[in-house]
């Protein structure tokens, strides 16, 4: 029998190329994402692997802002947020959005391209949402705005959710306060609150304009590209490059497990504090080796994860 795959996988293509005209192109962010070698979706964007989105759940914001720095990697933080479900951590692949103060001239021009050109329907404000999918976060750059600037209420909180599952990192104020918190699982983090909402019409009243969808973006001091895995928790909000997701997911690990096995030594009494916070000895990375093999089933950590530390270790 025929395999239909490649003819699904180029309509899919044309279908993603023709309606992303506020977005780079598929080249174009494959050129700007040069260290990941791994899968990406059809427009380009990066796509790391759910296992180490779920794994990177248990990732702590100094865990994963020390894997960053060591990199070279400065700017990817950003704090100062209201909360959606404080408590909770916000995890997925970024779909970035970018609007500016709004101009009638450009935003007519979108909105024609974008209604009659590119199939778009509806107004420019929901176009980045149409784009999402699970495990996505919704991350946009709404230049602060305030009064008149929400383009956020509970409205678009549900199709959000219902699309990605997930929250959004929003530099901007909401609205529907009340709302949104009803929906569960929408952890969010944003700028601010106001009950009013943003004025959409280039012949009355104009307050934003969309200029890009999936394109670099920037949040706060951080510079985020489509595809960065968010990590949200804490107040804070992290967005770590998608190749090195995976080492930081694996230092944070490693990270656990030695606290853990140093936390129960000390509270045993079996080594000092001063043991425990300086260099390890042999004798106690051998005990840490030993450690991991008698509670290789009980830690909070993969088991072929434990594994495979335990293979580079000579303890």
């Amino acid at each position: 029998m025929t395999s239909h795959k490649p003819l699904i996988v180029l309509f899919c293509y044309l279908i993603s190329f023709s309606l992303n005209a506020q977005q780079i192109s598929r080249e174009e962010l494959i050129f700007l994402t040069p260290k990941w070698e791994g899968e990406r979706f059809v427009d380009g964007r990066p796509k790391v692997a759910e296992a180490i989105l779920d794994r990177m759940s248990q990732v702590t914001l100094e865990e994963a802002w020390a894997v960053l720095k060591g990199e070279n990697f400065r700017y990817q933080y950003a704090d100062g947020w209201m909360c959606i479900n404080p408590d909770s951590v916000l995890v997925g692949r970024a779909v970035t959005a970018i609007f500016m103060p709004g101009r009638p001239d450009i935003h007519r021009v979108i909105d024609d391209r974008g209604h009659n050109q590119d199939g778009r329907v509806k107004s420019q404000n929901s176009w980045p949402i149409d784009l999402l999918v699970k495990r996505d976060v919704y991350v946009v750059d709404q230049f602060g705005a305030h009064v008149d600037g929400p383009t956020i209420g509970d409205n678009l909180g549900n199709s959000i959710f219902a699309k990605s599952g997930n929250g959004i990192v929003y530099d901007g104020a909401v609205r529907d306060i009340d709302g949104l918190k009803e929906i569960g699982g929408f952890t969010s983090f944003f700028r601010s609150y106001h009950p009013s909402h943003h004025l959409n019409n280039p012949d009355q009243q104009l307050n934003t304009t969309l200029v890009g969808i999936n394109q670099p973006t920037r949040i706060g001091m951080a510079t985020v590209m489509p595809g960065d895995v968010v990590l949200g928790r804490d107040g804070g909000v992290i967005f770590i490059p998608p190749h090195l997701a995976e080492k930081v997911v694996k230092t944070s690990e490693i990270v656990r497990l030695r606290d853990m096995f140093g936390h129960q030594r000390l509270r045993e009494q079996k080594y000092t504090p001063g043991q425990i916070d300086s260099r390890w000895s042999d004798e106690i990375e051998k005990d840490f080796s030993q450690w991991l093999n008698a509670h290789i089933d009980d830690l909070p950590v993969p088991r072929d994860q434990i594994q495979e530390l335990l293979k580079t270790r000579t303890w």
